[in-house]
């Protein structure tokens, strides 16, 4: 009896130890098979290049700040052997000067290793046409909204609501232009003068880059340049987008013109995730949450908005005042 009962004990403890086993071994092939399934969908399997020949597609949306990961994203793009050719699928009114100018840096060099092509797929404007113009090719829907060059600077005044609650702020600076504008007392003319000075000068490296990239003459460039969007349509004679069409047009740019081989399949290649919980966010996950949609997308729009005029200053957005946005 023993004898018996200790042996249905070891039993049971091998057993256990099996399910032990197939626990972990099930639990790790869930863990790689996902791991597999997230690099498929960047195109970069088990971090040795794709598995086959194809055609990544990036794409650019929101309000465009300047992002670590969308910078190693396009050199993971540009050292991957097995894209051939490239399409930059944007739909964003634009952000901070700064952070377009450093996503066009960055495509550009993109563009010197890989064929490749911008499609504007809703909105390329401000700073997302400066990253439209990074391709050498751009296709855009008919309807889409492509264009508003130019620059903008925006503080709030806060010195007639500090009147009104009898609150005064004070200062010491080592020059009178030092922290202006401040928003907590008027512009002086000196200070407006040299933001505007700013402005100009970053306006200036604006047109001077489109009319380099678009190939326009001083008399083109300036019909288009006065801050207005262009309709796809209207956009093409004035030279500021190739052709019109969807994603198929462009993909069959690459191929007619680059030489990209027919039929590659086109993925979607994205930048790792990382957790953003701004009291903005949340605001707009409240409003989600009790089915105010539009609420929620203005809020996050709101935040991305304070983030990037901490991080950049000065701003190529196109963002269309109430009367705009309810036509």
């Amino acid at each position: 009896m023993a004898a018996d009962a200790e042996l249905l004990i070891d039993r049971r403890r091998l057993r256990r130890k099996l399910s032990l086993w197939r626990v972990l071994g099930i639990g790790g092939l869930v863990v790689a098979v996902g791991a597999v399934g997230l690099r498929v969908r960047s195109g970069d399997t088990f971090g040795l290049g794709g598995l086959r020949p194809q055609i990544a597609r990036i794409s650019i949306g929101g309000f465009i700040a300047g992002s670590e990961s969308t910078t190693k994203l396009i050199e993971r793009v540009r050292d991957d052997a097995a894209v051939k050719g490239v399409v930059v699928s944007i739909s964003s009114p634009g952000g901070t000067t700064t952070g377009s100018e450093e996503l066009y840096r960055n495509l550009r060099a993109l563009a010197e290793k890989k064929p490749m092509v911008a499609f504007v797929d809703g909105t390329a404007a401000s700073g997302a046409y400066i990253a439209a113009i990074a391709a050498d090719h751009i296709v855009a829907r008919e309807t889409a909204l492509v264009g508003s060059i130019g620059v903008l600077f925006q503080y709030p005044d806060l010195s007639g609501l500090l009147d009104k609650v009898g609150v005064k702020v004070e200062s010491v600076k080592s020059a009178p232009l030092k922290a202006e504008p401040s928003g907590f007392t008027p512009t002086s003319p000196e200070a407006r003068a040299a933001l505007a000075a700013v402005v100009g000068d970053t306006y200036g490296w604006f047109k001077g880059l489109v009319a380099d990239r678009r190939k326009m003459s001083d008399t083109e460039l300036a019909t288009v340049s006065d801050g207005r969007v262009f309709s796809g349509r209207q956009s093409v004679p004035l030279k500021l987008v190739d052709g019109l069409g969807g994603e198929r047009q462009a993909v069959a740019w690459l191929e007619s013109q680059k030489g990209v081989e027919k039929n590659l399949p086109v993925l979607d290649w994205e930048p790792a995730k990382k957790s953003d919980f701004r009291l903005w966010s949340a605001l707009g996950l409240g409003a989600d949450l009790i089915g105010l949609d539009g609420l929620a997308a203005r809020l996050r729009q709101v935040g991305d908005e304070t983030a990037g005029l901490a991080q950049g200053g000065l701003l190529v957005l196109w963002r269309p005042g109430p009367a705009e946005a309810a036509r």
